[in-house]
């Protein structure tokens, strides 16, 4: 996959989800079946704009060429999601969300290897 491609979704899944949890926290977190009152509230609508900052940074980087500048996006974006599965995994395996929860899991994962990918030193033809 290329960067731009992987930036791009990134996007979209925030986009997704960043109104969303500013919005109508109530509705998306009733809809993973976790419990909702006014200190979730706060924490869901900071994820929703944490989730804005990343759209906007992924959104904005996306053409970013190889450089220092595009490594730190990669190394920030690769930290934030890997933090991101693990946190998940553990609510979900203590039976915090239902089954939906999943597939928080699963794009916390995908991103988190698919930035992991760009960390991987290339090689060099000979």
């Amino acid at each position: 996959m290329k960067f731009k491609t992987l930036m791009i979704i990134k996007a979209i899944v925030c986009l997704s989800f960043g109104p969303l949890l500013l919005i109508a926290p109530a509705w998306l977190l009733n809809l993973l079946g976790t419990t909702y009152c006014p200190g979730v509230a706060l924490t869901a609508r900071e994820y929703g704009a944490a989730l804005i900052g990343n759209l906007l940074l992924t959104w904005l980087a996306r053409n970013a060429e190889d450089s220092p500048v595009r490594r730190a996006i990669i190394w920030n974006l690769f930290v934030y999601d890997a933090i991101g599965f693990v946190v998940t995994l553990i609510i979900q395996l203590s039976g915090g969300l239902n089954v939906l929860g999943w597939s928080i899991v699963a794009v916390y994962l995908f991103f988190m290897v698919g930035f992991g990918y760009f960390l991987i030193p290339k090689r060099k033809p000979a």
